[in-house]
């Protein structure tokens, strides 16, 4: 679109003389903003002298400008904030159902601080907010739907660049999605982690050890009052969990992808610091939209393989994989399932945080956060990566201090070897299964057992305290029906309780298998993701009960120890469960989901369709 200067005008707004001028803005004349209001606004403009995306709104000289400013000054604002500066968007995920988020009111207020400092327009807008300690049947299945929320939104308003304001597990990968299909200039800032829980002198995490402590109740170690008196220890001030779960983990990968401010990840929610890194961020996304750094000049290639890093060096959430696979099928970046295990599995877990560790985000924020990661993982790092305040990984890193080694270790004096996340395949998961060796036993990771099958979920729940089970410290506990279509959504149900005579006996792990997910809280040697799923008619649908499985990750192998004949016997015989939904969106998930190899994302929302927007409103 050229950007074509015609002629000053001048217009009276208060007795104040604003000089401005005039573009052509698709055909039209538009304002593109005053010379002399705000020394700050000199150039209306983005650097490379194209009008800004707003002035297509409130720059217009006619019938729509008027509609499109007049009803926006209903709410006090000043005639010169429609003058053509930088309009920003922070898209908010504000819910008091969603306590991880419910203190980003005072967060998008410094973030407005911020915008307004650096010349710009803040404009705050809500999406649909997912909460995975409320949102049933599970926040997963409306990732895709807050997406195209977040997409629509942006896209259909004026704005030149916009904040995402993200805390709780999906609230981050479904407004980076969103955004990343707009293309416009973007910069996360997250809520930050709560403090560190304390129960009677001794620190607890979040989801972590509510796994624990439940485990002890149903193996009579711990009194139901008790655990009851755990919950405000452990849920003791603003943020998110506070343990390397999803929620961190996204923080993490924001901040490794280049989508956040140095130390963006870790600071804690009530800490004044995360305040300051908001405001920062105000001031730095006027300076993006003038610099045209949309978020496909930072999310390339080399910003997924230095996240993929950094998730196994901090023992991240196996949530991270499908999240990343849904933001790389955004903006047209190729990446596969494999990518995890070729780049990750034999990187060393460097961060002592629960679940794989004992420490805490709060202890990981004091100790260095993640740039003391980043440096510490050294030449595995892309450092030329481009980030969104304007520098490369490298210039962001290369003095980055470590604070507290027993926290952070170096690559030489690591917690454990070859700890990524590692990706199996196998006749039970052709199209791939995920296990997390950090969060595992290791004398389980390989493994030959008789499944114990459960159904579905309900099943589950019916049966695993029945006396009569036939399961043992052998066995391998399977669950089916827990897959993006099959339940839907894919749930984070795969860490299954063990079953109460076991724990008992003082038998704490079992290795489990499903086509679900698990929290990044949680631990265990659980087989996850299984690819294709059970609801499909993939080979989970076709374990029985006695029914051998072999698990080796060193072999990458999980395998149903079943014959061809057999199985095809099985297949045959075997019938599609009906589907749970009617209509809605839930129909329209079902119908237009892809598997989790492919990030679980619709597969209509893949690609990057861009701000435009080709017809007016009135």
């Amino acid at each position: 679109m050229p950007a074509l200067s015609l002629q000053k005008t001048e217009r009276r707004g208060r007795g104040t003389l604003l000089a401005a001028t005039v573009v052509e803005c698709e055909g039209r004349f538009c304002l593109a903003g005053p010379t002399n209001s705000n020394p700050k606004n000199k150039n209306m403009t983005k650097n490379n002298g194209v009008p800004l995306r707003s002035t297509r709104w409130f720059g217009l000289q006619d019938k729509d400008g008027f509609i499109h400013r007049s009803w926006m000054k209903n709410q006090g604002f000043p005639a010169d904030l429609f003058d053509g500066r930088p309009v920003i968007g922070i898209c908010n995920t504000w819910s008091e159902l969603v306590p991880c988020n419910a203190h980003f009111r005072m967060i998008a207020d410094r973030v407005k601080r911020g915008v307004y400092e650096a010349g710009g327009f803040p404009l705050e807008f809500p999406v649909m907010s997912l909460g995975e300690t409320n949102l049933r049947p599970t926040a997963m299945l409306f990732r895709n739907l807050v997406s195209m929320d977040v997409e629509e939104s942006i896209r259909g308003n004026p704005m030149d660049g916009v904040v995402l304001l993200c805390g709780c597990d999906k609230t981050t990968p479904s407004l980076v999605m969103g955004a990343a299909s707009c293309d416009l200039p973007a910069l996360v800032v997250s809520g930050g982690a709560m403090l560190n829980g304390n129960f009677r002198g001794q620190p607890i995490g979040s989801g972590t050890n509510v796994w624990t402590m439940s485990e002890d109740v149903r193996a009579g170690k711990m009194s139901a009052a008790d655990f009851m008196d755990a919950e405000s220890c452990m849920s003791r001030s603003a943020g998110h969990c506070m343990t390397m779960g999803t929620a961190s983990t996204m923080a993490c990968m924001v901040e490794a992808l280049g989508m956040g401010l140095p130390q963006n990840a870790a600071i804690p929610a009530v800490d004044s610091r995360r305040y300051v890194l908001a405001q920062q961020g105000g001031r730095r996304i006027v300076e993006m939209v003038r610099e045209d750094l949309k978020i496909s000049k930072i999310l390339k290639r080399e910003a997924f393989e230095n996240a993929i890093r950094v998730n196994a060096a901090i023992g991240g959430s196996t949530n991270a994989v499908l999240h990343l696979l849904a933001f790389a099928g955004r903006v047209g970046v190729k990446l596969e399932l494999d990518d995890f295990d070729r780049l990750g599995h034999d990187l060393p877990l460097l961060v002592d945080l629960m679940p794989s560790g004992k420490y805490l985000m709060e202890d990981f924020y004091y100790a260095g956060g993640v740039p003391a990661v980043v440096r510490a993982l050294g030449d595995l790092i892309h450092k030329d990566a481009l980030t969104v305040n304007g520098k490369t990984m490298g210039e962001n890193t290369v003095d980055a201090p470590c604070w507290n080694a027993d926290v952070i270790h170096s690559r030489e004096n690591p917690i454990r070897e070859r700890a990524g996340i590692a990706v199996l395949r196998g006749n039970l998961a052709p199209g791939g299964a995920l296990v997390k060796p950090s969060a595992a036993t290791p004398r389980l990771l390989k493994h030959r057992g008789r499944a114990v099958v459960f159904a579905d979920i309900e099943d589950f729940k019916k049966r695993v305290d029945d006396p009569a089970l036939p399961v043992d410290e052998n066995s391998v506990m399977v669950l089916k029906g827990a897959g993006p279509r099959g339940y839907p959504g894919m749930p984070e149900v795969g860490n299954m309780p063990l079953p109460k005579k076991l724990l008992q006996r003082g038998i704490t792990d079992l290795v489990r298998v499903s086509d679900a997910r698990m929290s990044g809280t949680a631990y265990g040697t659980v087989v996850l993701h299984v690819t294709p799923e059970s609801a499909i008619g993939g080979a989970l649908a076709l374990v029985q009960d006695g029914d051998e499985i072999e698990l080796n990750v060193e072999s990458r192998k999980l395998e149903l120890c079943v014959s061809d004949d057999e199985l095809s016997r099985r297949r045959k015989a075997w019938m599609p469960p009906p589907p749970l939904a009617s209509g809605g969106y839930q129909r329209l998930y079902i119908e237009h989901v892809l598997q989790a190899d492919q990030g679980a994302d619709l597969d209509f929302l893949l690609g990057c369709r861009g701000a435009e927007v080709p017809r007016e409103s009135h």
